[in-house]
């Protein structure tokens, strides 16, 4: 099969590991879903921190079952983008670990506070929720099949996180005003989670054309304007003035696009920036801790016992 032949064949769940697809494609969806599957496991590290910040018991149960839900996700997103036959799930991993692998832009920045978290768990989780929704309907089968427990488990995460916030901003006033502070830093970084423009994406036509992608990051981000600007301002969050949120003619909401910080969007983009080096060498430091455990299954193995199964 031909790129062209993909093209017009593309349609949800339209291929499958048994197919005979171009290098194109299979190098195409290999790139985007790797990129996913490091985003769950970033995401991931930061659950591991608001379990620590978190006030109750409840909370911190929550926060690690979130965590556990993150690292799971990876796992089947490792292996749907594995089943392309480009690249092992190790070799992945050692990508991700040397700081080679790519993540979404959110995951790049450290978090310092409890009033953070639902920046991640409420914002990024239902922005994340807008797009992965739309990749049940992707051309590669395996990965829509992941998607779809994905999708399950990550609507719970987006509850939680909306529990968190109606907690804090029914709370104090010094609770509502952290958060607020909290909002206004992570505002500009939450409308950049959908990645570039369309006209500066360099992969956006090419993963439509071929079914991987449905929808465009510019529909994504606006969609998740019509659907979160009413939710922030229900739990008494002002949305900040820059960057500029507008009406268009249809009644639906965008975002002026110049008062967006592309420049450092580049920079974290390319594992350049102060925080993605904080980031994946915690990452490498956590690998680098259980490789042990990697070692010891792998002598297992030679020594002609059976591997160790995870359970049902």
């Amino acid at each position: 099969m031909d790129v062209d032949e993909v093209k017009e064949r593309a349609g949800p769940r339209a291929f499958s590991p048994s197919d005979d697809l171009p290098g194109e494609y299979r190098e195409a969806a290999t790139r985007m879903i790797q990129f996913h599957a490091n985003s769950e496991v970033m995401g991931g590290y930061l659950d591991k921190e608001f379990t620590r910040m978190a006030p109750s018991l409840d909370r911190k149960l929550a926060c690690t079952a979130k965590c556990q839900d993150e690292i799971g996700h990876a796992q089947l997103l490792y292996r749907a983008a594995e089943s392309l036959g480009v690249k092992t799930r190790e070799e992945m991993l050692d990508e991700l670990t040397a700081g080679e692998g790519k993540f979404l832009n959110c995951f790049h920045y450290p978090v310092d506070s409890w009033y953070e978290a639902p920046m991640i768990d409420f914002f990024v989780d239902g922005g994340a929720m807008r797009r992965q929704a739309t990749l049940k309907n992707t051309s590669w089968e395996p990965y829509a099949h992941a998607m779809d427990k994905v999708c399950f488990e990550e609507g719970f995460h987006v509850k939680h996180g909306e529990d968190v916030l109606r907690e804090l901003m029914t709370s104090s006033k010094a609770n509502q005003e952290r958060t607020q502070a909290a909002f206004e830093e992570w505002w500009p970084r939450i409308l950049q989670f959908f990645g570039p423009t369309n006209d500066e994406s360099h992969h956006d036509e090419f993963a439509q054309q071929v079914g991987l992608k449905t929808v465009s990051n510019d529909e994504l981000r606006n969609s998740f304007l019509n659907m979160y600007v009413p939710k922030a301002e229900k739990y008494g969050l002002e949305i900040p003035e820059y960057p500029r949120i507008f009406e268009r003619d249809d009644g639906t909401m965008a975002v002026r696009e110049e008062d967006l910080d592309w420049e450092e969007f580049w920079t974290i983009a390319e594992n350049d920036y102060e925080g993605s080096r904080e980031q994946i060498g915690s990452r490498r430091r956590r690998q680098a801790a259980v490789e042990w455990v990697r070692e010891s299954m792998t002598d297992w193995e030679t020594a002609g016992g059976d591997a160790p199964q995870a359970a049902d």
